[in-house]
């Protein structure tokens, strides 16, 4: 199932991707109630796995109607995950890119955070902020968590997952490295594009085994596969839940592999600038593009 926001008339709405179109969750249930499934995005995540399979039923029975069907081509999308409690990244975590960094592999994850101001969505422009010259792009693969998670191990983490999500991890490279920690440079307004899609895992399978891609103005940038993560989805879920207790909606960003403009040798080093169209892209998740202005 892939789930999404979308704004109409000022407001948040949630939908569903089906064959006819987008459903309008909110304006199915006018016409077909149903107690048991909640109109918001967020209320479904909190019920997990349940959530979606009640949801599932629902729209099995639900006949196609104009009414409710909207154009994909025409709405607005919001962030693909809108309030989460957590948004988790973790770093230098695909070998190659640690390598064209001339960083060493870490021994266990490095982790740092995202706000919730960074969030936006599918087809939306980005301001470039006035204090960066060096803005990158860095496609990876976001975990959304289910289900309330800690001290996992690794062979349960997975069922912890709700599903995957497209995101960019955008980054200023020359705030991120002014200093030791990289909050500023990670969390400029924007810099965490979430969707198209969240779409459940029974759809995704291996998490562990998906093309990436990100392309700027067309040109293909980087090009890889979660295999080359050094640590793997159910190895950071499990590592997380060890530290901290997840939540449902808590979103974790895996990492990026090669390709990023910081990678290139300095004097082939062209950091994102206004008009450039930049579009990271998952295997069976979805394409996410974004306008950089």
């Amino acid at each position: 199932m892939k789930l999404l926001t979308f704004l109409s008339e000022g407001k948040e709405k949630f939908g569903i991707k089906t064959e006819e179109g987008i459903v309008n969750l909110e304006k199915a249930l006018q016409l077909h109630p149903n107690s048991r499934i909640p109109i918001e995005m967020n209320d479904i995540i909190q019920e997990g796995v349940t959530g979606l399979s009640l949801l599932g039923e629902y729209l099995n029975s639900l006949p196609m109607d104009h009414y409710y069907i909207e154009d994909e081509e025409e709405i607005s999308f919001g962030p693909a995950i809108t309030s989460p409690n957590k948004i988790i990244c973790v770093g230098l975590n695909y070998r190659k890119h640690a390598d064209e960094t001339n960083s060493s592999y870490p021994e266990i994850p490095i982790l740092f955070n995202k706000f919730t101001n960074t969030l936006i969505g599918h087809k939306k422009n980005i301001q470039l902020p006035r204090v960066t010259s060096k803005v990158d792009y860095e496609v990876e693969l976001g975990i959304v968590i289910g289900s309330k998670t800690k001290n996992v191990t690794v062979s349960e983490a997975l069922d912890h997952a709700l599903g995957y999500v497209t995101a960019n991890d955008i980054s200023a490279r020359d705030l991120q490295l002014r200093t030791s920690q990289w909050l500023l440079g990670k969390n400029c307004d924007g810099f965490c594009p979430l969707g198209p899609y969240l779409v459940s895992k029974d759809e995704v399978g291996n998490p562990n085994d998906l093309q990436l891609k990100t392309t700027v103005n067309g040109e293909v940038r980087q090009y890889s596969n979660t295999s080359d993560m050094i640590f793997h989805c159910d190895e950071i879920i499990s590592f997380v839940s060890h530290h901290l207790t997840l939540f449902p909606g808590d979103v974790i960003l895996t990492g990026t592999p090669e390709g990023v403009i910081m990678g290139e040798p300095e004097d082939r080093q062209v950091y994102l600038k206004s008009g450039d169209e930049v579009t990271v892209e998952i295997e069976k998740l979805g394409k996410l593009t974004n306008y950089f202005v």
